[in-house]
């Protein structure tokens, strides 16, 4: 494992996992202005930082909480596999998050997949909702 994506896990772990909820603020400084954020329910990439914040803002709002817990982790060079559980709606949801960082430990990419397809269908609404919410 490099450093740079050691840095960057643990900088990840305290914004996902920290008392009373996810600490999205911890984001701003982790997150590469060109990051590419690659949704399991969004066909074309999102590209940018502040997209990818408002993503993870989102994913954050509808997957975490008590149920939400990482289940193995598997690093190589620059990227690491963060495989999680967690409950939506009632439907068990098994994915990865897909983490590529840079040689500062900023994301620069971020992929997440997810199953199974009941489980993304309740992501997927979940995250809609959340995003609708968000918009101005």
């Amino acid at each position: 494992m490099t450093a740079a994506i050691h840095r960057c896990l643990e900088q990840w772990h305290v914004a996902m996992q920290h008392d009373g909820g996810p600490k999205l603020d911890a984001l701003d400084n982790l997150i590469h202005d060109g990051c590419v954020f690659y949704s399991p329910v969004v066909f074309t990439p999102q590209r940018g930082g502040e997209i990818t914040r408002l993503y993870l803002f989102a994913a954050a709002a509808t997957l975490g909480g008590n149920d939400f817990r990482y289940t193995s982790e598997v690093v190589t060079g620059n990227r690491a596999v963060l495989e999680f559980e967690t409950i939506v709606d009632g439907k068990t949801v098994n994915g990865v998050d897909i983490i590529t960082c840079d040689d500062e430990g900023r994301i620069v990419e971020f992929k997440v997949m997810v199953r199974p397809l009941q489980g993304m269908n309740a992501v997927h609404q979940a995250m809609m909702a959340m995003l609708e919410q968000m918009s101005p």
